[in-house]
């Protein structure tokens, strides 16, 4: 489906009409889906709660229930379904972990692809960064953004590029940067 059409969608979603929020989430599954794979890859195993389809169908009924939404265009829909990827996924292990301080609910291991350290990330790794992220967005709104759609999002760098209206190298050169001060922020 054409950038045309979808950005019709999504003005026509945004004003309430609720045959245009299901047909733009049917145009943008196969993206969203694809976004949702790249940030679980390999972590949706041993009965896990994330994985790709649970994602994709939380974010879509977050959208639906959101009412009045003001998404412009396809770019603006990417980062909006990014920041809402962060949002499930980091609720999903605080409810995972709460139920696993009542004792009965199987340990839940996720692979991440963070790249901080050279260690496997897990449940309370995705929880200090998303702590983490709102200490860099208050020094840097754009590394923050940039974060969150390839950590939460599963974004490459030129889709970010892309959504951000930047280049490329802006956003490797971001990239790195963020990791650096993340680093320094989760220490």
């Amino acid at each position: 489906m054409s950038a045309v059409n979808l950005t019709e969608l999504i003005q026509r979603a945004s004003g309430g009409d609720r045959a245009a929020a299901d047909a733009l989430f049917a145009a943008t599954y196969p993206e969203l889906r694809r976004m949702a794979h790249a940030r679980l890859r390999g972590g949706a195993r041993d009965g896990a709660l994330l994985d790709t389809g649970s994602v994709v169908h939380e974010s879509y009924l977050r959208f639906a229930a959101s009412g009045q939404l003001r998404i412009e265009d396809r770019v603006h829909f990417l980062r909006w379904a990014g920041q809402v990827m962060r949002s499930v996924i980091v609720d999903l292990v605080r409810r995972s972990q709460a139920d696993r301080r009542g004792g009965d609910a199987p340990h839940v291991v996720l692979t991440t692809r963070l790249g901080l350290s050279g260690r496997d990330g897990g449940a309370e790794e995705i929880l200090q960064v998303h702590q983490a992220l709102d200490t860099l967005a208050a020094a840097d709104a754009r590394l923050a953004q940039v974060v969150e759609m390839r950590y939460f999002g599963g974004m490459t760098e030129p889709e970010i590029a892309q959504a951000l209206g930047l280049t490329d190298r802006t956003v490797r050169r971001d990239w790195e940067k963020a990791r650096l001060l993340l680093r320094e922020v989760l220490r």
